[in-house]
């Protein structure tokens, strides 16, 4: 993944959501170029931002037991964006505020809906659909911990990441 989108997740609650901000920043190479006079964070990289997080919880909730039973790690997949919604540009100084609640789950796909927020105002909305699968790879496992942990470090406990 080249684009981190989440700079620190604030709260998880396994199961239920997660919130994250993103701080956007000049040194977002993208904004470079979208719009040379008019700086803002693309549409869709809001939405991947709030994909992100949404994996984040939903990998964090899957596989909450996979260690102690046997069970495969599995990763979220993005699938599916519904009913996207925009409100306002998101430009170099705001932190968006992301807001990711699970609205349905499957054995194996799930449902979020997101709101982002900048100062209290929505910036944006939608709703996301994920598979959960099972990727053989140990460098997307390793790649996976290693940014949960940058996402999560001083949050207390800390979290058993899969």
């Amino acid at each position: 993944m080249r684009y981190y989108l989440i700079d620190r997740v604030t709260a998880l609650t396994p199961g239920e959501s997660a919130r994250g901000i993103k701080c956007v920043t000049l040194t977002d190479e993208i904004l470079h170029d979208h719009f040379p006079d008019f700086p803002m964070l693309p549409g869709a990289l809001v939405v991947e931002a709030a994909a992100q997080l949404s994996g984040f919880l939903l990998e964090m909730t899957f596989n909450a037991n996979a260690n102690e039973e046997a069970r495969p790690v599995v990763r979220a997949v993005l699938a599916q964006i519904q009913r996207a919604k925009f409100h306002h540009a998101v430009e170099p100084g705001d932190c968006l505020d992301i807001v990711a609640t699970i609205a349905g789950m499957h054995e194996s796909s799930a449902q979020v809906d997101f709101e982002a927020a900048v100062g209290g105002e929505q910036a944006a909305r939608g709703t996301l659909t994920f598979v959960m699968r099972e990727i053989d790879s140990p460098r997307v496992h390793e790649q996976r911990r290693q940014i949960y942990a940058l996402w999560t470090r001083g949050m207390s406990p800390p979290l058993v990441l899969p």
